[in-house]
């Protein structure tokens, strides 16, 4: 086991995570801009959309949503037709053609079209990429952990910078002008895939599951009673994880709404732009990385790793911790001050990202250990489902922040997943028993 924890992760690992980074730069660059280009009015000097915020708000969830809904069929389409490979290929390009035709024009076509594209191709390209993570390393591996976790760390490098960058030529040339900077990075990111996955790669992700079943004469067993009690974990886990990501995805939403509206912006005279606190999270995810990675590593050298399970309902308390925070900034503003404190969107920030990297990186790793071999990236897809769901029920929490107010929606985010976190600790060990020792 010693020997096994402090060897080095694969150089694949490092090509995944940069081919996930441009992928990741487009949509978080892209996400930034989002709601404020729908709220803009059409000629104003950044050429929005001229939504009402509450429409904003359901489009912005239905949108995030399908972008984890396709990854379900995607997940199908690779383990039984085309191969993760090509599948990451395939997603890569749809997306590239999406980015370029939402900055064609701000009319009703090049919008619905471009969003489209972008969801489809996160259909192909999400659950493959990970897919291939979880092939490199064998079950029992006590480095998978730590390696979902630095994959998380490198690509939320990318999601770091997209939101200055896009933020930033959106300021001086409209918004389009930064979807088109998205679509730049997508097809920077595929060519150094393309050009170095052959000899890196080597045979992952070339054949379809189904294919390589065939070629190696294994038999499709129905599922064993192990399985078929993994697969029950998935799935149980999935429903509180849904409620994570319901709050978490406020940051592109309601919190951004409330930043742009009533947080004071300004430091020396100088005012930050609101895309650019959306880099405030993967910036931490960058910086913590690193320590969660090694984290996990040394606590599983001692045989005090928490399990899966436990992780995850720490995550949801941290989460609704960040909440709390935000209920100060709404305390403020009620006292009379015209703004309220940046701080406290700062700390509801790390509390999120502290949440995230207890929930996020862990439960890909998870759905790579119990999904069955030759259904990992359908498995994939279905794990992303949770997220497709929180999109929906986080669009709808968003589009009642007016009529609701900020305190109401904070403080209900905050005081449900708390509970939902204590929840999965009562229930955490009759989960890690069905796992059957695939911790």
């Amino acid at each position: 086991m010693s020997k096994e924890i402090t060897q080095k992760h694969p150089p694949a690992l490092y090509l995944l995570a940069a081919t996930a980074a441009g992928e990741r730069f487009a949509y978080y660059g892209m996400r930034a801009l989002l709601m404020l280009y729908m709220t803009h009015k059409v000629f104003d000097q950044l050429s929005g959309m001229s939504f009402s915020d509450k429409t904003s708000g359901l489009v912005y969830g239905l949108f995030n949503g399908l972008c984890y809904l396709f990854p379900f069929f995607g997940g199908i389409v690779a383990d039984r037709l085309i191969g993760e490979r090509r599948s990451v290929t395939i997603g890569g390009i749809l997306i590239a053609i999406g980015l370029l035709i939402l900055s064609i024009d701000n009319t009703l076509i090049p919008f619905i079209t471009g969003l489209t594209f972008i969801a489809v191709g996160n259909g192909f390209f999400k659950p493959t990429v990970i897919a291939m993570i979880g092939e490199l390393y064998e079950q029992g591996d006590s480095r998978r952990d730590s390696a979902f976790t630095l994959y998380y760390q490198l690509f939320n490098g990318a999601v770091f910078v997209a939101p200055l960058v896009c933020g930033g030529v959106a300021a001086y040339y409209g918004y389009r002008a930064g979807f088109m900077v998205a679509s730049v990075a997508v097809v920077i990111s595929m060519i150094s895939y393309w050009i170095l996955g052959s000899r890196i790669l080597g045979t992952i992700g070339r054949e379809p599951k189904a294919k390589q079943r065939i070629q190696n004469n294994v038999e499709v067993l129905p599922l064993t009673k192990e399985e078929k009690d993994r697969i029950s974990v998935i799935f149980v886990l999935l429903f509180f994880v849904t409620f994570f990501w319901a709050g978490f995805e406020q940051a592109g939403s309601s919190l951004t709404l409330f930043t742009d509206k009533f947080i004071d912006r300004n430091i020396l005279g100088f005012e930050i732009q609101t895309p650019w606190f959306q880099s405030v999270n993967p910036f931490l995810v960058l910086i913590l990385g690193f320590p969660f990675s090694y984290l996990w590593i040394k606590l599983s050298k001692i045989g005090k790793n928490p399990s899966t399970p436990i992780k995850m309902g720490i995550g949801m308390i941290l989460l609704g911790i960040g909440f709390l925070f935000m209920l100060g900034a709404v305390a403020q503003l009620n006292s009379g001050a015209p703004k309220a404190s940046m701080i406290w969107l700062m700390l509801a920030y790390l509390f999120h990202t502290f949440g995230e990297l207890m929930l996020s990186p862990i439960g890909l790793s998870m759905v790579t250990k119990l999904a069955p071999a030759h259904m990992v990236s359908m498995f994939m897809g279905v794990w992303f489902l949770s997220t497709f769901l929180a999109h929906l029920i986080g669009g709808v929490i968003a589009s009642f922040i007016d009529q609701l107010g900020a305190g109401v929606i904070f403080g209900g985010v905050a005081g449900f997943v708390i509970v939902l976190g204590f929840v999965v600790f009562l229930i955490s060990r009759k989960l890690l028993g069905m796992m059957h020792g695939r911790d």
